[in-house]
């Protein structure tokens, strides 16, 4: 199975937890514990109602639901499938002068697939719109931020943990390609992760390259250093940084309080912010399967367990005793 299923189906059985895998590929088990069964795709389980799934995928019904609840969220405006090139290009002009720069991204989805950050001409967030829709029929067109990327893990509306996101980036050799330097930085990932990460070679990489100034072919200078993406997913060759000791306590209740305003108790808040204090921030997205592995050494997979089958935890503590 995937790491993201793994982690959690070891610390089910070394808790003596019955485990049944459905299907390896798509991370699908089934936990068996006192006659009480529970169904998990990684760490999407049959605890989650099909309600919050549905807000957690469709992007802009979440960010209208944190916003009437007073969180702090982009703007956003949804261009549907009927909407012709001329039309998103007029659309685009009007909210490129209003916001300055614009994320494109798929209405549903999920690592990253599809998304264009910091577009800032017309012509270019129709090119992004048509990159987007590949992936899903509807695309959102959003108010660009910056600052830190931070995901947060919250489970059983109780804060778990916290990384920060860095997007994939190269450094220059004086002797290798831009080409080069991407395929081996791939070969990388590949023995890393198990092939779970990837810098994608697509429109997305070589427009965050040219803006950089550089070329496929050209030769960066020793110690050069640049993106190769705007997105901070691992999934898309972003590199992880464990911050939970970081997290100030008015971040973590925000984002406890998201959990339950959604009404979902396993998710993953996208967060933007200057610093971790959580006295500034915007809320991105919810995601309603999480890649709990990507958290270690925090107990992300014991609070997962823990929530499901909370009797476990009061026998492991009676052992440690």
């Amino acid at each position: 199975m995937n790491i993201y299923a793994q982690i959690l189906v070891d610390e089910a059985k070394r808790r003596g937890i019955r485990v049944k895998v459905i299907d390896d590929e798509q991370g699908l088990f089934v936990l068996e514990h006192g006659g009480k069964r529970i169904r998990c795709r990684e760490s999407l389980t049959d605890r989650t109602s099909a309600v919050a799934m549905a807000i957690c995928e469709n992007k802009c019904l979440t960010h209208r639901i944190l916003r009437q609840a007073g969180f702090s969220v982009p703007d956003q405006v949804l261009i549907d499938r009927e909407t012709t090139p001329k039309e998103i290009r007029s659309t685009a002009d009007l909210y490129l002068k209003k916001w300055g720069s614009v994320v494109v991204k798929p209405l549903r989805g999920e690592q990253g697939k599809g998304v264009t950050v910091d577009v800032t001409t017309p012509e270019e967030v129709e090119r992004a719109c048509r990159f987007a829709a590949r992936d899903g029929d509807e695309v959102v067109l959003e108010q660009y931020v910056e600052g830190r990327d931070l995901r947060i893990i919250v489970i059983d509306h109780a804060f778990v943990a916290a990384i920060e996101r860095t997007p994939a980036r190269i450094t220059g050799d004086g002797r290798h390609t831009v080409r080069q330097l991407v395929e081996e930085a791939n070969r990388q990932l590949r023995e890393q992760t198990g092939g779970e990460a990837r810098i994608p070679i697509d429109d997305e990489t070589r427009r965050v390259i040219r803006q950089s100034g550089w070329d496929w072919d050209e030769v960066p200078p020793a110690g050069e250093t640049f993106p190769l993406r705007k997105t901070a997913n691992f999934h898309t060759g972003g590199t992880i940084r464990d911050v939970t000791d970081q997290v100030a306590p008015r971040f973590r209740r925000i984002a406890e309080e998201a959990s339950r305003i959604l009404d979902i108790p396993v998710v993953g808040f996208d967060f933007l912010a200057p610093d971790f204090s959580g006295e500034r921030y915007t809320l991105i997205e919810a995601n309603e399967r999480p890649g709990l592995a990507n958290h270690e050494p925090q107990p992300t997979a014991e609070r997962f367990i823990d929530f499901l089958f909370p009797e476990t935890r009061e026998k492991i503590g009676e052992q440690a005793g």
